[in-house]
């Protein structure tokens, strides 16, 4: 038993979310349990990261329509947790060019403008098979990546536990449209990565990829990429070998390929990897000045499910957005008449803020496995508990 670690503590309720709320309705909503008592949070812990989703060059409309903020509506009181669920809401403020389409009400104006032109590579026609939907503004309004705000929200919130443990988290574009950002990734290009439109410290792959994203925007197209999301300072044995449920490289990619549009997920360089002997891949341990140590980090922070010390890196790659401004074919679900294919307000790309998105998705999942590890209703016994892991696995 580790320092600081009562058995207790492997019980503790591991946090939990559920969100609610549609593209156009009056708000998203989310409730969150199992945060520890004693965290600092305010607003200004979850709006900036609200704002960061919006941002990246090659966003449509909607990103000025819409400026997120959280309104905390419990479980925050002087500004910290009190260990209650913490419950927060989003406007959704173009709601109000919306109301009559979206009226929960009993009538007919709803269906006079049903939606009924399936989108090819959404969630459309099959959400309608199986839901029975001959308007299937029911599924896209629920499918939308307007629901991703939440998961902000509530990532934001992980992402402050997580550094008030000292873990440190950063994302930026690695390629977009096949423009791939030059150099090596440094934890001191942080400030460049903030201050750029497309999350990248190379300038010279940034003017190409805005030229790019300018090109498609006049072709009535849309481009994709893939993202880079890393973490520091995690302590060691996050995660489980001993179940496939708890592997903690099967949640992270799980909880990639819920955010919309993302259809890859690789940690560390796995796919270059698998072209290499393992001499070229595994990572050699060192005993070097009373703790262990390796001098490279080909699997990306996670052994057998487990973090390993090491700098977590995970890559995906995200699709192009499938709302094309010129659409592609599709079919009438009530006539079954070939058509064009809806247009709904869309973006060019999303690739710089679908690393936002990621880090705070990731970042959730690191936090549910850390408290699910070493528990603690407060802050400050969770603090004590890390920090004696931490010890240990040095002194190991």
């Amino acid at each position: 038993m580790l320092p600081g670690l009562s058995g207790a503590a492997r019980y503790s309720q591991p946090m939990r979310y559920l969100t609610a709320g549609e593209s156009h309705g009056p708000q998203l909503t989310t409730i969150i349990e199992g945060l520890p008592s004693q965290l600092p949070l305010g607003k200004a812990d979850i709006d900036p990261w609200l704002r960061k989703r919006q941002g990246g060059y090659g966003r449509g409309r909607r990103m000025v329509i819409e400026t997120d903020e959280a309104e905390i509506l419990s479980g925050v009181r002087a500004g910290r947790t009190t260990g209650a669920p913490v419950t927060l809401a989003i406007a959704n403020k173009d709601h109000r060019n919306w109301t009559e389409i979206m009226s929960p009400e009993p009538g007919g104006e709803p269906r006079k403008k049903a939606l009924t032109d399936a989108r090819p590579g959404h969630a459309d026609l099959t959400g309608g098979v199986k839901y029975r939907h001959k308007d299937l503004r029911d599924v896209l309004e629920r499918a939308s990546a307007r629901e991703t705000a939440a998961r902000v929200a509530v990532g934001s919130i992980a992402l402050k536990l997580l550094g008030e443990l000292g873990i440190e988290g950063a994302n930026y574009v690695s390629s977009l449209a096949g423009i791939e950002t030059g150099g090596d990734f440094g934890w001191n290009q942080l400030e460049a990565i903030e201050d750029s439109d497309l999350r990248t410290w190379d300038q010279d792959a940034a003017g190409q990829m805005r030229e790019r994203i300018d090109q498609a925007k006049k072709d009535g197209d849309t481009l994709g990429g893939i993202l880079e999301v890393r973490f520091r300072g995690l302590p060691v044995g996050l995660g489980s070998f001993v179940h496939y449920d708890r592997k903690l490289d099967g949640k992270i990619a799980q909880a990639c390929l819920s955010v919309q549009a993302m259809k890859g997920v690789e940690i560390g360089r796995a796919f270059e990897n698998a072209l290499k002997p393992g001499s070229g891949v595994h990572d050699a341990v060192y005993y070097r000045e009373g703790t262990y140590a390796r001098d490279t980090n080909g699997a990306g922070g996670l052994e057998a499910g487990m973090t390993n010390g090491e700098e977590l890196i995970v890559r995906v790659a995200m699709k192009p957005i499938a709302t094309l401004m010129k659409p592609l074919p599709t079919v009438n679900v009530v006539t079954h008449a070939a058509s064009d294919a809806a247009r709904e307000r869309s973006d060019t790309t999303a690739v710089p803020a679908a690393g936002v998105i990621l880090q705070c998705v990731i970042g959730w999942v690191l936090a549910e496995a850390i408290l699910e590890k070493f528990g603690g209703d407060t802050l400050p016994e969770l603090q004590e508990r890390v920090t004696a892991a931490r010890a240990y696995a040095q002194a190991y």
